[in-house]
């Protein structure tokens, strides 16, 4: 297996936490080290040598784009390493792309994004050194990415048409996800409210859903969880979001801040 290095500049150790566990089913990358300031990525940069560099950006950047990055680097080496800028919104990818940078991905990230970007960089670093690897193996490789690709793509497709069941005794009722406005706990139990209006109860907790529920379910009160598909409204100063056309509010509590601003950013990313 052809592997590749990189490092993460990130704006604190938690958001490196957050980029190194995108990772996780990318085994051909091994991460060699991280940098929160320019200096010191550019020092690490010359240092290490990654084949790639992941650039995550201040939500706002006082001089349009950190275009020193880039340029301190060039004072060093003939040949930059393969950069994809993390963003909040695409405001600065203009900027990033006359600035030298590969690839420009939004937050949050979305898995099937990622990988795009990193066949991308692959098929790049191959074409640079052909000579490494077999023909044979080249062909083998690029049908292996794209098989995963499209597994990837219909995986996420299929998502938002999962069924679950919920169990009262022996009542089995089975329900679309997509249908769920939002889950409310009640002690030990979840009540789900879907969108016809009508309430079903599981003798489950609401714990055990928010770590079961599909990416576009959000945790956003100790109470409750809702589909950011229905999200319509976002009050963060009465600490309420209202869903299915501002017909129904749930409030959510600073617990869960990260969440709003992730439905928020998901939404309308040009607002953050």
């Amino acid at each position: 297996m052809v592997q590749f290095s990189y490092l993460v500049v990130a704006i604190s150790e938690p958001n490196v936490k957050v980029i190194l566990s995108q990772f996780e089913s990318f085994h051909e990358y091994f991460y060699i080290g991280s940098a929160i300031n320019g200096e010191d990525a550019v020092n690490m940069i010359l240092e290490l040598q990654p084949d790639l560099v992941f650039l995550e950006l201040p939500p706002r950047i006082k001089n349009s784009f950190p275009l020193k990055f880039i340029t301190d680097l060039h004072q060093y080496i003939n040949v930059l390493p393969y950069i994809i800028v993390l963003a909040d919104n695409d405001a600065f990818a203009f900027e990033a792309i006359k600035a030298g940078i590969n690839d420009y991905l939004i937050k949050p990230v979305a898995s099937i994004e990622l990988r795009k970007s990193l066949l991308r960089f692959r098929k790049s670093a191959l074409a640079q050194h052909p000579v490494t690897i077999h023909p044979h193996s080249l062909n083998e490789i690029e049908k292996e990415d794209e098989q995963e690709l499209d597994s990837q793509a219909e995986a996420q497709r299929s998502e938002i048409d999962i069924q679950i069941c919920i169990k009262s005794y022996g009542d089995y009722q089975f329900i679309a996800l997509k249908d769920v406005l939002y889950l409310k706990a009640d002690n030990n139990t979840t009540d789900f409210y879907l969108f016809n209006g009508k309430k079903l109860t599981a003798y489950k907790t609401l714990k055990h859903y928010e770590n079961n529920l599909p990416s576009f379910f959000y945790r956003i009160h100790n109470s409750y969880i809702v589909n950011s598909n229905y999200v319509s409204r976002i009050n963060t100063g009465k600490q309420l979001c209202y869903l299915n056309n501002n017909e129904i509010s749930v409030s959510f509590s600073k617990t869960f801040k990260d969440n709003i601003d992730t439905i928020i950013r998901k939404i309308a990313p040009e607002y953050l």
